[in-house]
């Protein structure tokens, strides 16, 4: 029966994805920005119902931009989870716009992506952050660059950083956990790390009962004169602070 009710949790989960690519092909573009992040959020809350995992959210997440979001990153759950809590538009690893219809999905919600490996394509991307930023965008990224199993904080990389020193722009921390329902523990059941497969760590969340996915905001902050090297490491101190209140 466990199994049983996984295969249509996941069943009905494909079609909200292929529901959220339909309405980007055919509607997204006569959306106002405003309408369509409304769009986002929704249909990313309603994933989340689907799939059993229940969203709180802690403190308070910036109302409007240009803001940067920073916050750890655990799994592939996360960019639901913060779009779920409030709309922005991530920075992601470029080949997840080669994945089938995920691919299609974030590009319609308005990712930016970067070659992690490629130091000049970071530039670029840096560039097209501060744009947005000035536009008055919220932009969010993962600076670790890669996900952990989430009781431990990896170092940030601080380059992504410089889009809000020269934007400027306040810079939010934000930490992400997943908690067990019933026990209030951690679970790692949507940890995707190492050799670790998509599959797996899907199948690992839709067979495990009620997950709480917590979204804690802290206090958005301004550079003050710090480089990116040492803000990224106060904003590393920020959200392994948020991420460790009350943790167990």
């Amino acid at each position: 029966m466990k199994a049983m009710g996984a295969v249509w949790r996941l069943l009905r989960g494909l079609g909200h994805l292929l529901v959220g690519l339909w309405i980007i092909q055919t509607r997204f573009h006569r959306l106002s920005p405003a309408h369509q992040q409304a769009h986002v959020q929704i249909w990313s809350q309603q994933l989340l119902a689907l799939w059993r995992i229940r969203i709180e959210v802690r403190g308070d997440p910036v109302t409007s931009g240009p803001a940067l979001l920073v916050a750890n990153h655990i799994s592939w759950l996360d960019i639901v989870v913060m779009h779920a809590a409030r709309y922005c538009r991530f920075v992601s690893k470029a080949d997840v716009k080669d994945w089938p219809v995920v691919g299609a999905l974030a590009t319609g919600a308005g990712t930016l992506y970067v070659q992690r490996e490629s130091r000049r394509d970071a530039m670029r991307v840096v560039h097209h952050m501060v744009d947005a930023l000035r536009a008055g965008e919220v932009v969010a990224v993962f600076p670790e660059g890669t996900t952990s199993d989430g009781l431990h904080l990896l170092p940030f990389h601080a380059n992504l950083i410089q889009a809000a020193i020269s934007a400027p722009a306040p810079v939010q921390p934000v930490a992400l956990r997943f908690l067990d329902a019933r026990t209030g523990l951690t679970s790692l059941a949507p940890c995707y790390i190492g050799d670790d497969s998509l599959l797996r760590s899907v199948w690992r969340t839709l067979t495990t009962p009620e997950i709480v996915a917590t979204v804690t905001y802290g206090t958005p902050q301004t550079a003050d004169g710090r480089d990116r090297r040492s803000w990224a490491a106060d904003l590393r101190a920020s959200v392994d602070a948020l991420r460790t209140d009350g943790a167990i």
